[in-house]
C-alpha cells in the first residue's frame, strides 16, 4: 500500500517528560517506548522493575514538582523519553484490513487534555488508532500521557501532511467517513449503518473546518437535549465511540 498522508521526519524539539503511576507504567512496559531516565521518591519506586540500562535518580517530592508543570500529580515518578516512532498511514490502514474497528481523525484538536482523553476512549473502544494533522495538533508530551493514562502506549497516532488528503486515503481502505458537528440533520446511528467507521472530529468551538466536512461521507450529531449548545470533544467521542461499539447488526 502506498505510504501517502504520512507525518514529515522532523528533529523533536526536545524530550517530552512524562509523570504518574499509569503513564509511567505503561511507559517502561511498551518496547517500542526509549525511556531514558527516571526520577522518583523511593518510596514511589517500590515494586517498579527498572531496567539497568536506565538511569534512576533519587529525588524528593519537592524537587520533583520542579521537573513539571505547576501542580501536576507526578505521585513521585517523572520519566523522560523520546517520541515513539512515527507511524505511516497505509501501514495502520492495512493493519485493520478485515475487521470493524473505527478509526478517529481529529482535524485541529490542539488541547492536549482532549487529545489524551480521547485517546484514553479510542483505547477503551478498541479503535484501530487516531490521525491529525502533523500541524495545529499538540505534540507528546506528560498532559497527553496523564490524561490518556496509559492509552499513548498502545493506540497508534498517525499525524498527516494534508488532512483531505488522508480522508481520501482513508475511504479507500473502506471506511465511511462521519463528520460530527451540531448542525448535522442526522444523529450518528443514523448516519453510520454497519460500514466501518472514521469519525471526524473538529477543533474546540470552531468545529470542522468547510474542507474537512467536504471529505466525510456523511454528517451527523448526537441526539443531546436543547439545554446545552454542545459538548466537549473528548466527550463527544467517547460517546460517539460507544455507539459505534454498541450498534445492533
Amino acid at each position: 500500500m502506498a505510504r501517502r498522508g504520512h507525518r514529515p521526519s522532523q528533529a523533536p524539539a526536545g524530550r517530552p517528560r512524562f509523570w504518574g503511576r499509569h503513564a509511567v507504567t505503561a511507559a517502561l512496559e511498551n518496547p517500542e517506548r526509549v525511556v531514558r531516565k527516571v526520577w522518583a521518591t523511593r518510596e514511589a519506586l517500590t515494586g517498579f522493575s527498572i531496567p539497568s540500562t536506565i538511569p534512576v535518580v533519587f529525588a524528593d517530592v519537592t524537587d520533583l514538582a520542579r521537573l513539571v508543570p505547576g501542580d501536576a500529580p507526578h505521585q513521585g515518578l517523572v520519566i523522560e523519553v523520546d517520541p515513539l516512532e512515527d507511524i505511516w498511514l497505509g501501514d495502520l490502514l492495512q493493519q485493520g484490513e478485515g475487521d470493524q474497528r473505527p478509526l478517529v481523525i481529529l482535524d485541529q484538536v490542539t488541547d492536549p487534555h482532549n487529545v489524551g482523553a480521547i485517546m484514553r476512549s479510542a483505547a477503551a473502544f478498541n479503535a484501530l488508532g487516531i490521525v491529525t494533522p502533523d500541524r495545529h495538533a499538540p505534540p507528546e508530551s506528560g498532559t497527553i500521557a496523564r490524561a490518556a493514562s496509559g492509552a499513548l502506549e498502545v493506540v497508534p497516532w498517525v499525524r498527516v501532511v494534508n488532512l483531505a488528503r488522508a480522508l481520501e486515503e482513508i475511504a479507500e481502505a473502506g471506511f465511511w467517513r462521519v463528520g460530527m458537528t451540531g448542525e448535522a440533520t442526522q444523529t450518528l446511528t443514523e448516519a453510520m449503518g454497519q460500514q466501518r467507521v472514521a469519525l471526524v472530529l473538529g477543533a474546540e468551538g470552531e468545529g470542522m473546518r468547510q474542507n474537512t466536512a467536504a471529505h466525510c461521507d456523511e454528517l451527523a450529531k448526537l441526539p443531546i437535549s436543547d439545554q446545552v449548545e454542545s459538548l466537549n470533544v473528548s466527550n463527544a467521542a467517547a460517546i460517539a465511540l460507544y455507539a459505534i461499539a454498541t450498534r445492533s447488526g
